[in-house]
């Protein structure tokens, strides 16, 4: 069965699908960077409410800046807009249709359509998911003013190349006109990232206009959030999924049976009643984002750099590894959940444990290239802040050592058995470079200032790392490990 709204009445039974009148929906969102995760998160949580007979008015319009995003737009137009949701469940397999979305914009130069669609008073937020390197930071994570892309914008703001400048130019059309703002709301792995979309909309309106950078700063909001739910790539073997269902599909979804969003409720412009369907409201994400920055994201990197240079396919793969399962486990225990705090009704000790029974899920096929992707935005990001606190502390930070003695080994661009890494990395020539000077020289890999700043200066670091690679390049990684989960 081709999925579109002809077909819906006439799905395969079993497969749920929307009980409310799409063509009666009219928009309060745009989504920027509309990908997988955001229609197995923040979609379904907006579907679920339409299903309960609210939020008719708030529904979502699809969106892109690169020109890669076409790919996209076109398949999902074709279907209507509606995305097939399989649950993997390893109790079970279950599929939902949801049609919270209802149009994908062009992609044009300029962002001309953008622009016009984020300016109707209409549209109340404006949310992203442009993945934790499209934010234009600097190794400190100040707002990056020099970047290439940014200069473009600020030089030519009626025209720009980026969300960020999309959204100044449409706010300003929306303070010209006299409208109100809408609010900006980040849905990407940032711990703060509403506070760090603030500083890069504002900051990126100030190269150009300070008067529009003071209005939107005292006007816009940018609320903070913590997403969470495991939602690997699609690929052939997701759509015959959907099609072993009786859904014809070009773009399906495929998750885990556990999704959490929790929201600082800041919306200059009103806001769904996401809390109804199960999201948190609260003034502290920051204890929550930190555990699952750290415990999960950080966690997948302990995995997936390791995963790939032992050619281990997938996360739930790694999981049930002689060799990194241990490892994984004595990190987190050792070195990651002692500089994480507890949220309320959950320790950080529960909620390794949870992590550990959804990355050993079999049903989810989450891959460790997928993971391990962008390694220099998520190492950053994920995993040497615990790093800093581990080194305040006087703790150890052998295990953290060894992570970056991986991530450094697996930069170099070839797997033990001798098969070829494909670039993983916006930075993947600078990194394989320095990675490969780093075997003979660990302090060519740590002599990233954009990535390591000062901790590369850190001789307890610098000494653990350098022993930690060499033995990965003389013995190898597995020895590695086992050498660490000894002790």
């Amino acid at each position: 069965m081709k999925l579109s709204n002809a077909t819906i009445d006439a799905l395969p039974e079993g497969i749920d699908r929307p009980r409310y009148d799409r063509a009666a929906l009219t928009p309060g969102i745009v989504h920027i960077g509309l990908g997988n995760f955001h229609r197995a998160h923040q979609a379904w949580y907006l579907h679920r409410l339409m299903q309960a007979g609210q939020a008719h008015d708030w529904a979502i319009i699809g969106a892109g800046v690169r020109p890669y995003d076409a790919a996209m737009r076109e398949r999902l137009i074709a279907q209507d807009c509606l995305t097939t949701l399989i649950e993997l469940d390893p109790a079970g397999t279950s599929a939902e249709v949801t049609g919270a979305m209802i149009d994908y914009l062009p992609i044009e130069e300029g962002n001309g359509p953008l622009i016009a669609q984020m300016s109707d008073p209409a549209i109340r937020i404006v949310s992203l998911t442009v993945t934790e390197g499209g934010y234009y930071t600097d190794a400190s994570g100040a707002f990056d003013q020099s970047h290439p892309d940014i200069a473009h914008d600020a030089a030519s703001p009626a025209a720009p190349r980026t969300a960020f400048g999309a959204i100044v130019a449409a706010l300003k059309a929306r303070r010209d006109a006299g409208h109100g703002p809408f609010t900006v709301q980040s849905c990407d792995n940032l711990q703060g990232n509403g506070g760090i979309t603030r500083a890069t909309v504002v900051g990126l309106a100030r190269l150009s206009d300070s008067a529009l950078a003071d209005w939107i700063d005292a006007e816009v909001t940018f609320p903070n959030s913590m997403v969470d739910c495991i939602v690997p790539a699609t690929g052939p073997n997701e759509i015959a999924r959907a099609a072993d269902l009786g859904v014809e599909d070009a773009a399906p979804v495929t998750h885990e049976n556990f999704r959490q969003w929790v929201i600082e409720d800041a919306f200059c412009a009103g806001r769904p009643a996401w809390e109804e369907v199960g999201a948190t409201i609260t003034d502290d994400v920051h204890a929550y984002e930190s555990m699952k920055i750290r415990v999960l994201n950080a966690g997948h990197q302990v995995l997936a750099n390791a995963g790939e240079i032992l050619s281990v396919p997938t996360i739930a793969d790694c999981m049930a590894d002689p060799d990194i399962a241990p490892f994984f486990r004595k990190v987190e225990t050792d070195e990651i959940v002692p500089y994480v705090h507890a949220v309320p009704d959950r320790t950080p000790a529960e909620y390794l444990e949870l992590i550990v029974s959804r990355f050993s899920n079999p049903q989810i096929r989450d891959t460790t290239r997928r993971v391990a992707f962008d390694g220099s935005s998520r190492h950053t990001g994920f995993v040497l802040p615990i790093l800093r606190d581990a080194q305040a502390a006087g703790g150890s930070v052998e295990g953290l050592a060894l992570v970056e003695a991986l991530w450094a080994r697996m930069c170099e661009g070839t797997r033990e058995d001798g098969t070829v890494i494909e670039p993983n990395d916006p930075s993947w020539p600078a990194l394989t470079a320095a990675a490969t000077a780093a075997r003979d020289d660990p302090d060519a890999w740590l002599a990233q200032r954009q990535i390591y700043g000062d901790l590369g200066a850190d001789r307890r670091f610098a000494e653990a790392f350098g022993r930690w690679l060499a033995l990965i390049w003389s013995a190898g990684a597995r020895t590695a490990l086992r050498t660490y989960v000894k002790g």
